[in-house]
């Protein structure tokens, strides 16, 4: 059994309230736009992290972090990307990929809206974790934190930093 936390689009800003939420996290998946390679190391000085690059990523994080990741928890498969779309709006770029590969879980970032959601064409959970920076638009930055035992996916929860 693990315990995830994930967030995307920090923009560089780091907030105290990250590792706060994620003490009980086994791992960290970050879903690109990380801004600073320093965000990426102090939540790795707290637990394993899983991220990719984002879009506004510079060289350093894109020398560092693969624009897809695959790989597996548990029982689950996991695909993250930065720019993923949703269920039946998938991004042109992911979206091969993501038909011929069909992970259990999903992680897309960059729209900084929050949406979980279950796939059923893919029979995937589609994750997004809204952005936990300041940067952008979105009124309120959210974390969002699972549990994978074996081949569930449980105890979703959603965090709203204000």
């Amino acid at each position: 059994m693990k315990r995830i936390g994930i967030l995307s689009d920090t923009h560089s800003y780091w907030d105290d309230r990250y590792l706060m939420h994620f003490f009980d996290c086994d791992e960290i998946w970050h879903a690109g736009d990380i801004g600073s390679p320093l965000i990426i190391d102090r939540l790795a000085g707290h637990c394993p992290v899983r991220a990719v690059r984002g879009n506004i990523d510079g060289n350093e994080l894109r020398q560092r972090f693969d624009e897809v990741l695959c790989f597996r928890v548990e029982e689950c498969n996991v695909m993250m990307t930065h720019i993923g779309g949703y269920p039946g709006k998938y991004s042109p770029a992911i979206r091969g990929r993501l038909y011929s590969e069909r992970p259990d879980i999903f992680v897309a970032g960059h729209s900084h809206i929050l949406k979980v959601m279950y796939d059923n064409t893919l029979d995937c959970l589609h994750v997004n974790p809204g952005a936990a920076g300041k940067q952008g638009w979105q009124a309120v930055r959210t974390l969002v934190k699972l549990t994978i035992d074996g081949k569930d996916v449980r105890d979703l929860e959603v965090i709203e930093l204000s």
